[in-house]
């Protein structure tokens, strides 16, 4: 069976509140639709479409958003009365399945992940959060998680960097560019893929961070792998990243956009 895809939605993105304030993070938009719907693109593209959303704060309005998605998406007759809908052009992601589990207001990110594993009836499952865009291949980052045979395996990436580039020729300045990928270093890159028994290290406490006990006793019993991507990766933590996802977007080089 294949791997369920496991997204992080509950978060309030305080650093973005002007946002945040009245929508959840993940339907912030790029592009004119939701950073979250981008993220499921990417995955469905790789043929991983069953997904469990762990919703929390203002997790009402992403139900709303996929309750209406077909409606919005198509065209369609409404029979008054009856109120009985006809769809006529389905939409893409028509064969979508996609669970909805309301993981608690102030839960932190590990205790999100214990709370959905009665969800999760198959061997492994991915896991990514629901505000970062990247190239990465899901398909072989998941065959590189099967051939280490290990818990868990973590994408590691280049963060971008928060200076602009200068290239000089002895003292002159020959290109100045917008924050470049930095070359060296590697962080959390959010994709991760696990076997079931990782929720052995989790807690349903709310106070259960997924970034520090659970990965970090995980890597000092040796179950942890990084599967290091060197392309596209960046989070969406400030209006700034929120305006650098939309500009490649509408330039039409959005990177992440491997789908047709």
């Amino acid at each position: 069976m294949k791997p369920k895809v496991v997204i992080l939605c509950g978060g309030r993105g305080t650093r973005m509140e002007e946002e945040t304030e009245f929508r959840p993070k993940p339907l912030v938009e790029i592009g004119g639709r939701p950073i979250l719907w981008h993220i499921m693109k990417t995955y469905a593209y790789y043929g991983f479409d069953d997904f469990i959303l762990c919703l929390g704060y203002k997790g009402r309005m992403i139900k709303e958003y996929f309750l209406n998605y077909e409606m919005m998406n198509s065209d369609f007759t409404l029979t008054l009365g009856s109120n009985h809908i006809k769809i006529y052009n389905k939409s893409e992601e028509k064969n979508w399945k996609i669970t909805f589990a309301d993981t608690g207001e102030s839960a932190q990110t590990g205790a999100r992940v214990k709370k959905i594993e009665k969800y999760i009836n198959e061997e492994l499952f991915m896991l990514t959060y629901g505000d970062g865009l990247s190239d990465i291949n899901i398909r072989k980052l998941l065959e590189f998680h099967k051939s280490h045979g290990k818990i868990g395996t973590i994408s590691g990436v280049h963060p971008s960097s928060r200076f602009g580039e200068l290239v000089v020729s002895g003292n002159e300045v020959v290109k100045f560019g917008e924050k470049p990928q930095v070359k060296e270093g590697f962080v959390n890159g959010g994709f991760f893929v696990f076997h079931r028994k990782f929720f052995n290290y989790l807690r349903e406490d709310d106070d259960c961070f997924l970034e520090k006990e659970p990965l970090e006793n995980l890597a000092k019993d040796g179950q942890l792998e990084a599967y290091l991507h060197t392309g596209f990766w960046q989070c969406m933590d400030t209006r700034r990243e929120r305006d650098i996802l939309n500009n490649l977007w509408n330039s039409g080089k959005a990177p992440w956009k491997v789908w047709k």
